[in-house]
Parts: C-alpha cells; structure tokens; sequence
C-alpha cells in the first residue's frame, strides 16, 4: 500500500520508531543488489519529501555501491519487517561526511535504537532522499 513520505500515517510513523533492524538494498556496478542489515531512521519531516539515514563506515561495500554511482547518486531502498507489518523507503542515496550531519544522525540511531554508537572516525551517514513508501503498518 503506498503510502506519502512526507505525511505518512501515525501507524506508519510509530512501526519506524519502534526497534526493528532494516534492510538497506544499493546497487553494484554490475547492477546486481547487494542487500545487508543496518540501522534506519526516518524523517519526514527531512528535505523536500522526507529523509532516511543509516549510519556506517565509509569503507563498507554499500558506501562504494552509492559512490560509484556517481553525483546523482544511487537509487536505494530500506525495509523493516515485523510478522505481518512491513515498511519500505525507497529514494536516492548519497554519501554525508560532514560532522554536523554525522552528529545528527548518530543521536537519531540513539534514540531509535537506544544507545549511542561507539565514536569511529570513519563514520559517515547514507542520507536517503525518499521518493516512495509503502507498506503496512
């Protein structure tokens, strides 16, 4: 069920405040998907149709993947399930560096997640400008 990034539903909202681990789905140079586990959060209220954000290291192979598709960055998707409730974020990705935004996201995971991350100078953030969601919460 589609769903408006910017003005999902309450239940929508809550199932992406609640602990879930997530899936986050980059493409490969080749094209094929490489899928792994991460931490999300989701912001709505972000940019011109709402934000996601995983926190990682800059030498991960989903950092190279969104890289490697150049300044307009990569077409990504997020996704959380939880028995029959399900959520998907889908939109572009592109790779943050600066402190401010690392800071940002760092306390976005803790309150998510509840705890703060380890300090890693090699932490950067994977900010998802979204395009769709879906689901059912």
């Amino acid at each position: 069920m589609a769903t408006d990034p910017r003005n999902p539903s309450d239940s929508y909202l809550a199932f992406w405040r609640e602990y879930h681990m997530c899936t986050l789905t980059t493409p490969r140079p080749d094209g094929t998907p490489h899928v792994v586990a991460v931490g999300v959060t989701y912001d709505p209220e972000g940019g011109e149709k709402g934000i996601a954000r995983v926190i990682t290291n800059k030498n991960s192979r989903k950092v190279a993947n969104i890289l490697a598709a150049g300044a307009e960055g990569a077409r990504v998707a997020v996704c959380q399930v939880d028995k029959g409730r399900w959520a998907t974020l889908e939109g572009v990705a592109r790779i943050r560096t600066d402190a401010e935004t690392v800071a940002d996201a760092v306390a976005r995971y803790a309150e998510r997640y509840g705890r703060t991350p380890s300090p890693n100078p090699d932490r950067v953030v994977i900010e998802i400008a979204l395009t769709r969601a879906m689901g059912r919460a």
